[in-house]
């Protein structure tokens, strides 16, 4: 019989699951050194969030299939290392969805109402009422920063409270917006106008301290702030000096930059801020269904079944896999640079299967192309599986072709994503078994291989150019790796793809546009 060590505590419903298939071995409270010991004799391994499993544990894991992890993150799990040892990685991404809104609509209505502070005031003895008017939400226009899973079911239910929807979502498209009752703005917009603002992000280096002093600068002076999404989006620091000055009418947090929460002037405050110690997926409902379903993956992959929710490669055959995942990685990659070109704004992406590839499984491809266009904004929320479910809750429509004439390689990938204004399509193929080639942008022909730092230019076909761009780049002290120009027509538009070291310095790209026949210049980071 199969064996699982469940290393954190689990709800009982999930270990009476796992119990029907396997033997399931509790043991909490493991120090590192005594789970690389123990590992070595179990099938899978069951956690939350107090057990890191480390690529030391990884290596010692000689016959573990599954690492299942009870709830959204798997920051405490090293994937790809994982990966490579061919162990499934799952976690629970729906699990919490309906604890982690409520909690946010409970945060702005007690908020909104001062409800804890007038709490605290009746049971020291005080019947006090003026202190504690508060505000209603009906009518108020409510920001909301994310319209994923969490984020649409916060807008639903304000949305049925009579609240007006402000939204920004660079990857949600105009008609998703419109099924939700939202109206699309950008993110000052939607500082400027709104009375209530929610965050329903992850963080990455892109969402970090998004809500700074300059922002908070933007919002009205009655404006309330709830975060019960990730600590660092919000610079604490600004939020409490706004709030001190008067500037922002409340906050409600319920993460933070580092936790436990020790010092902060955030606790200073009174009737402005609403502090909880990270309680989003503190429901028994939540804790019971992140159980069942983890504990249900981690049952189907010990009987020989896919996992529906692996954050790795989901559900393949090793011999599949093996002929597919440079496919994976082309369309991946391709996704990543078409999604780059397009904005953000993506309402359908056609992928299209030619030569060969047109003959292989398409699913993983496809799957591979929607994580590439959504990794931007996604980052580690965004994986094998819920690629297509994060698209589809966007409103991005996939439309799948095959043609399978052959071209200048066996097998190639072209993927066309069209947005409300534009446009952009890019072609990819592998040289040889793995490396992999930009073969056009936009149908102008190229061949170059992706690297980490790109710039892209579109300009005139006219002598000069090239030599401009060139010295501009050197005066900036940025090193270029190598360089390609695609055309259709001498004298007429063309395509230059530049690999260079390291990111472009601020300000460069606007140098760049200022170049006498330059229609358009992006920057890639792939």
């Amino acid at each position: 019989m199969p064996k699982v060590l469940v290393s954190d505590p689990i709800e009982q419903v999930g270990l009476d699951l796992l119990a029907q298939v396997a033997q399931v071995d509790v043991q909490t409270n493991l120090s590192p050194a005594e789970l690389v010991a123990i590992i070595p004799g179990y099938d899978a391994l069951m956690i939350r969030s107090g057990t890191r499993v480390t690529a030391e544990v990884i290596a010692a894991a000689n016959q573990l299939k599954i690492i299942g992890r009870a709830g959204v993150g798997v920051d405490n799990v090293d994937v790809p290392a994982a990966t490579r040892k061919g162990i499934v990685v799952v976690n629970s991404p729906e699990g919490n969805t309906i604890a982690a809104a409520e909690h946010t609509l409970a945060m702005m209505l007690s908020l909104a109402r001062h409800i804890p502070d007038a709490n605290v005031s009746l049971k020291s003895g005080a019947w006090e009422r003026k202190p504690f008017t508060g505000v209603e939400v009906y009518k108020k226009a409510l920001g909301v920063i994310g319209l994923g899973k969490i984020g649409s079911h916060v807008a639903t239910v304000a949305r049925a409270l009579g609240m007006r929807i402000l939204a920004y979502d660079p990857y949600l498209s105009i008609e998703r917006a419109e099924q939700l009752g939202c109206r699309l703005v950008e993110l000052d917009v939607l500082f400027s106008e709104s009375d209530f603002i929610t965050l329903h992000l992850p963080k990455t280096p892109e969402t970090q301290h998004l809500i700074n002093a300059a922002a908070l600068a933007k919002m009205k002076p009655t404006c309330r702030i709830i975060n019960c999404a990730r600590g660092g989006i919000i610079d604490e620091a600004a939020l409490a000096a706004a709030l001190k000055a008067g500037k922002l009418g409340g906050a409600a947090l319920d993460v933070f930059e580092t936790e436990p929460l020790r010092e902060s002037p955030l606790k200073d405050l009174g009737l402005e801020t609403i502090l909880t110690p990270h309680l989003g997926a503190s429901t028994e409902e939540a804790q019971a269904n992140v159980a069942i379903d983890v504990a249900e993956q981690i049952r189907d992959v010990l009987l020989g079944l896919p996992a529906r929710s692996a954050v790795n490669i989901p559900g393949l055959r090793p011999d599949v896999l093996e002929k597919l995942t440079p496919y994976m990685q082309l369309a991946e990659t391709l996704g990543n640079l078409v999604g780059q070109l397009a904005g953000g704004r993506v309402e359908s992406l056609e992928v299209r299967l030619q030569g060969e590839l047109a003959t292989n499984d398409s699913q993983p491809i496809v799957i591979a192309a929607l994580k590439g266009l959504l990794s931007p904004a996604l980052r580690e929320r965004v994986n094998y599986v819920n690629a297509g479910l994060e698209a589809k809750e966007r409103g991005i429509r996939v439309v799948e072709t095959r043609d399978s004439d052959e071209r200048d390689y066996t097998g190639s990938l072209q993927l066309i994503a069209k947005g409300p204004l534009e446009t952009r399509s890019v072609t990819g193929a592998l040289l040889g078994a793995d490396e992999l080639r930009i073969t056009s942008i936009d149908d102008f022909p190229i061949n170059v291989p992706p690297t980490r730092y790109m710039l892209l230019t579109v300009h005139r076909d006219m002598p000069g150019i090239i030599g401009k761009i060139g010295s501009l780049l050197g005066s900036f002290n940025v090193n270029i790796a190598s360089m390609q120009v695609g055309r259709k027509l001498v004298r007429g538009d063309a395509v230059m793809v530049l690999s260079i070291d390291d990111p472009l310095p601020e300000g460069l790209l606007t140098e760049i546009t200022k170049v006498s026949g330059i229609r358009d210049a992006y920057i890639v980071n792939l």
